[in-house]
């Protein structure tokens, strides 16, 4: 038998799951790492698709350090209030001092 290929999402989540505390990801850098630069949308619609899959997914943000996918947590400010309980300012949906708390996958994996 041949041994169950993961989907593109699934790789997403387990690059995702990597993601220190207290340290944040682009969608972009995720599709970067995974081979596939041009698929930052397709890293975001996984990210939207991670519900109850213990994904930090509020530590995705876009490349600018802006909380795009916070929509999508419930609650007005689920996600900014998951980062900040790891020590990130978020100001105005927008990480603050973003080089410090970046990490980039394809250097740290």
């Amino acid at each position: 038998m041949q041994p169950k290929t993961l989907s593109f999402f699934d790789k997403v989540y387990k690059v995702a799951k990597q993601i220190p505390y207290g340290r944040v990801t682009s969608y972009g850098a995720i599709a970067t790492y995974l081979g596939a630069a041009r698929s930052a949308r397709m890293v975001g619609y996984a990210m939207n698709g991670s519900h109850g899959k213990d994904v930090p997914a509020h530590r995705v943000v876009n490349r600018k350090g802006l909380l795009t996918g916070k929509h999508h947590f419930d609650g007005t400010n689920l996600m900014q209030q998951l980062l900040e309980s790891e020590g990130i300012k978020v100001i105005e949906n927008q990480i603050q001092e973003l080089d410090k708390v970046y990490w980039d996958p394809s250097k740290e994996l």
